[in-house]
């Protein structure tokens, strides 16, 4: 592994102004006012997500920031295919669990540690509505084929788990989203971190798009 992302690193890092990171930014935006809406409909309440940070950093540092969580939080993967690669990971505290299990399973006296197989399907039912409005909002305004696979829940490390996106596919550094995902019920707020992030060749990919649609070009399935 370690020949290969010593490799990877030899690449050309792909340049990206501030300009196209908020258009970027804004796009994702899109889609997680879309998700929001599905999201509020199982939270019964009010449902707000936004993304506040965007940046390139080094797979080392990726896998360091996920890693931080690995013990405190559950973490749900849903993977993005197809004309983009990348993943999105969804991290839930206890608190969260026993928060979300309450408003929207009606769960009471809910304990924490291991999850039952409902409070498991509610993680991944989130999860899945998430990076659904997400791959939907990029397929629409980029004109890319892309899907997202199930969400799971890793039962091994996570860098195991990441293992097709970080070290099979050509990486130099990651695109990171970082989300914060709040909703609040009875005037009390639950915030869920949520990392998307996409490998350089999708990064790549997207920029050449959105450069082609500020030459003002409509047919946006020119640029592949």
């Amino acid at each position: 592994m370690e020949h290969q992302l010593n490799k990877t690193e030899t690449m050309i890092e792909p340049q990206i102004s501030e300009l196209e990171r908020d258009i970027i930014k804004e796009i994702l935006n899109i889609g997680l006012a879309r998700a929001a809406d599905s999201f509020a409909a199982i939270a019964k309440d009010k449902v707000l997500l936004k993304v506040p940070d965007i940046e390139l950093i080094e797979l080392s540092n990726l896998l360091q920031l996920v890693s931080h969580y690995a013990d405190t939080h559950n973490i749900i993967q849903s993977d993005i295919k197809g004309d983009f690669n990348g993943a999105t990971l969804m991290l839930f505290s206890d608190e969260h669990i026993v928060r979300l299990s309450e408003v929207c399973l009606s769960m009471l006296d809910v304990n924490k540690g291991e999850l039952s197989v409902m409070q498991e399907s509610l993680l991944l039912e989130i999860s899945n509505i998430i990076t659904g409005a997400l791959v939907t909002q990029l397929a629409n305004i980029l004109k890319a084929d892309i899907y997202g696979s199930p969400p799971k829940a890793p039962k091994s490390h996570i860098a195991d788990s990441l293992k097709e996106i970080l070290v099979e596919n050509p990486l130099f550094k990651p695109l990171v989203f970082t989300v914060l995902t709040r909703f609040t019920h009875n005037s009390k707020s639950v915030e869920l971190p949520l990392f998307l992030f996409f490998d350089s060749n999708t990064l790549i990919k997207m920029l050449e798009i959105i450069r082609t649609f500020k030459l003002g070009k409509n047919n946006l399935t020119e640029t592949e």
